[in-house]
């Protein structure tokens, strides 16, 4: 199977499967993921070859200029979907505005990216709770309908089945906006391996996984930790789940983290291969890494 297979659709009765990691460029790619310097320089290129998404955090923190967003486009397919943060001025900068006018300035300097634009996320900090549902659905309103949205909250309140979790829900059904759902429990399994992880888990929620499809594209982020064995029991239920909804005629996007995220190719690799295991007939493409150094042996 080829690199250049992701981007090819291997079983027409089933939606596609969108997956990434939370970056496209790391310096030890080019040797141990895919065995060519030329990935240096052309790090994205080399990136929509083996995945067709990528959490794109480069957005939360400060949006491209035109010549960076012609880039992007250059170097991938059309196949390709960019899952962009929205900028943090319009989600971490007090309560929901739906006015705010960073919204129209991030859809127009994304508007060149077309149908590449997969989805825009919205990661609403723990301070944004039942008091802001209103707020949040006025904000939802104002981007376009043919532009796949996600939300992610970490509010307490819309974790524990109650009625704003319910309201919540029901805002996003309504609208159709998928819910992100972040499943940390690998990440937080057993105590913690470094001073990485310690901090890792410091910056993510540890909040309970309610499994939830509220449109047509659902979203997991899942984190894991460094223990091999924790992270394959937690991914197991993903893979049953990722199949539903793709025979439900949904689109997931999965994306994979590791407090290294170095090393989140890997923990992708395994989620796909575990499932073209479950289900033959509905395989995803394969990652390929680069062969592992031969080991030396001793003449004495």
């Amino acid at each position: 199977m080829t690199k250049s297979d992701f981007h090819s659709q291997l079983n027409n009765s089933l939606p596609p499967v969108y997956i990434g990691v939370p970056l496209w460029q790391h310096s030890r790619w080019p040797g141990d993921w895919f065995n060519d310097a030329g990935a240096r320089k052309n790090a994205l290129g080399y990136y929509a070859k083996q995945m067709n998404s990528v959490e794109g955090n480069t957005t939360f923190y400060a949006l491209p200029s035109p010549d960076t967003v012609a880039r992007w486009i250059e170097q991938t397919p059309q196949t390709f979907r960019f899952t962009f943060k929205v900028h943090q001025t319009i989600t971490h900068s007090g309560a929901p505005d739906p006015n705010h006018p960073d919204i129209e300035k991030q859809l127009s300097l994304l508007a060149p990216l077309k149908e590449r634009l997969g989805m825009l996320m919205l990661q609403l900090p723990a301070s944004t709770g039942p008091d802001s549902l209103q707020a949040i659905s006025a904000m939802l309103q104002q981007f376009p309908a043919d532009i796949p949205l996600g939300v992610e909250v970490r509010h307490p309140a819309f974790f524990d089945k109650g009625g704003a979790e319910q309201q919540f829900n029901r805002i996003l059904m309504e609208q159709k906006v998928n819910r992100v759902i972040m499943d940390t429990r690998g990440l937080f399994a057993g105590p913690s391996d470094s001073e990485l992880t310690t901090e890792v888990r410091k910056k993510k929620p540890r909040l309970p996984v309610n499994v939830i499809a509220t449109s047509t594209a659902p979203v997991v982020r899942f984190v894991g930790g460094n223990d091999d064995a924790a992270n394959t029991r937690c991914l197991q239920p993903w893979i049953g789940k990722c199949h539903q909804w793709r025979l439900e005629g949904r689109t997931p996007y999965m994306f994979f983290h590791k407090p290294e995220n170095g090393d989140a190719p890997w923990l992708a690799a395994e989620f796909i291969d575990s499932y073209n295991a479950c289900y033959p007939d509905a395989a995803l493409p394969a990652l390929t890494f680069a062969p592992p150094p031969a080991e030396q042996t001793s003449l004495f």
